[in-house]
């Protein structure tokens, strides 16, 4: 009971200046208070770290197959916002199914590129502590997501970029979109153009990835039956 305690001291003393310390700290007892039935700090740690290896492992199992990415409109990775008038463009000089190879192309980059995720997530998921956990079972329905976004990206970013451009380069898209581009600049009077293909792929792969955590961390929230532990009941259930 004293190790319980002094959890909540510590939360207190962290939260006095956000102004919304009363809410979070009655939500954390009712977590932690064992004679209520509360779960121990160690349950929810463990329940959350479950909830995260569950919801990131079939996230990453899901858009790292074939077309996980490119089958998905809420995730598909388009032709760049930025390079959106050399879409049309090259459109309108008949170089339609070049463009469509290069959308094609860069999804299967993106889809090899997510199956390095996993143990960087299991690493972010393993150093969670129990402040982390509390704030998670007591968050928002995207807390845990917003966590790994926070604790993950820099790292996601730096694996992802050399394995995208691997990616892009093994399955043509590098070759493709050079030379949509040189047929872009040859037209008169367009400013040349050359987007960072490799930058782009990366950011909306990452982003694609968090959308689908999301929506896992929303079922395992929301739906009982995507509970499939007794530890993910009992925290999931509070």
């Amino acid at each position: 009971m004293n190790k319980i305690k002094l959890v909540t001291l510590v939360l207190l003393m962290q939260f006095l200046s956000t102004g919304l310390q009363a809410q979070f700290l009655q939500d954390a007892m009712k977590i932690i208070d064992q004679s209520k039935g509360g779960l121990t700090e160690k349950d929810a740690a463990a329940g959350i770290r479950e909830a995260l290896v569950k919801g990131t492992g079939e996230s990453v199992a899901m858009v790292s197959k074939l077309n996980g990415y490119f089958s998905n409109p809420e995730i598909k990775i388009q032709f760049p916002e930025n390079a959106k008038s050399i879409e049309s463009t090259l459109r309108n000089i008949g170089l339609g199914n070049q463009v469509d190879e290069v959308i094609v192309t860069i999804n299967r980059a993106a889809e090899d590129a997510a199956k390095s995720a996993q143990p960087i997530f299991v690493a972010a998921i393993t150093g969670m502590n129990v402040t982390d956990a509390l704030q998670i079972v007591s968050g928002k329905s995207d807390a845990a997501t917003q966590y790994l976004a926070k604790t993950t990206t820099p790292e996601l970013k730096s694996k992802f970029s050399p394995v995208i451009k691997s990616s892009l380069d093994k399955v043509d898209a590098t070759r493709l979109w050079a030379d949509l581009i040189n047929a872009y600049n040859q037209i008169p009077f367009v400013t040349k153009q050359n987007p960072d293909l490799t930058v782009y792929v990366t950011d909306k792969a990452i982003s694609g990835l968090f959308t689908m955590i999301a929506k896992e961390e929303l079922k395992i929230r929301q739906n009982p039956a995507a509970r499939t532990t007794e530890l993910l009941q009992k925290v999931f259930g509070k």
